[in-house]
């Protein structure tokens, strides 16, 4: 009878530590990147988009040929923004404006990062292009990446984008953490869920979802699942090798850049 007691404590115990530090799990924060410049980020300037809440976000602008499109990149768990400069330099090198936001608590940016604060943040970063760009919402790439990919859905709700990429997207934060911690009621106690499927039908831009079959973080099942439910226009890149951070190595960008080019006008 002891031992029964003593398991159900060890379950209820682990089970209030994962609840109570779940953020910590879900938002893995990241230090600050050096400048531009040592990932030879040529023309790229570093800028400071402010949030609503007052939160400074560290952000990388390139400006490229004014014919083409800006891309924005909303990036995933764990990195700063310079682990992510040799993807930007690909689309810079293809002549596109870009923009890379990195979220606050990453990348030595103040706050805390939750699933409204990083909405608010996203909005920040569009509202900085309209304001301070020549730019318009029609001439927007909206790339998510991971964690990023729950960002660029919700500002779908808001925005008619030229186009919305999502890499190695969620179904839902929600859905990670039961697969993850099964044997607790992970859907319920989740305080983030980021629920990319119930809102993947109401995007309203051309879509473009990439996934590699072997994913060791996001299993590939759930781009495809959003893959089924969006209703627009759509294309998908699943690639058999690819995991969850290597996708770059398969030259995914060549997708991305087509994809745009024959939307953009």
């Amino acid at each position: 009878m002891n031992y029964i007691f003593f398991i159900v404590f060890l379950y209820i115990f682990f089970g209030f530590l994962l609840y109570i530090f779940q953020r910590r799990i879900i938002f893995n924060k990241s230090g600050k990147p050096k400048a531009p410049e040592n990932y030879t980020l040529e023309k790229t300037k570093e800028i400071c988009i402010k949030t609503v809440d007052n939160i400074s976000l560290l952000a990388w602008f390139h400006e490229g040929d004014k014919n083409k499109p800006i891309l924005v990149y909303f990036h995933g768990n764990s990195f700063d923004i310079g682990e992510r400069a040799y993807r930007i330099k690909r689309y810079n090198d293809a002549g596109f404006s870009t923009l890379l936001v990195s979220w606050r608590g990453f990348s030595g940016n103040q706050g805390n990062p939750t699933e409204n604060n990083l909405y608010l943040d996203g909005n920040a970063s569009i509202d900085w292009i309209l304001k301070n760009t020549q730019f318009k919402v029609q001439d927007i790439i909206n790339y998510g990446e991971s964690l990023g990919s729950g960002v660029a859905v919700e500002l779908n709700l808001k925005y008619n984008f030229l186009c919305t990429v999502l890499e190695a997207p969620f179904s839902s934060i929600a859905d990670v953490a039961t697969k993850r911690y099964k044997i607790y009621p992970s859907k319920y106690l989740v305080k983030d869920k980021f629920d990319n499927l119930s809102k993947i039908d109401q995007i309203k831009s051309p879509l473009l979802i990439i996934s590699g079959l072997k994913d060791e973080v996001v299993p590939h099942s759930h781009s495809k699942l959003l893959f089924e439910k969006a209703n627009n226009r759509k294309k998908s890149l699943f690639i058999d090798e690819a995991m969850h951070n290597n996708l770059y190595d398969f030259g995914i960008e060549k997708t991305v850049i087509s994809f745009t080019l024959k939307i953009w006008k």
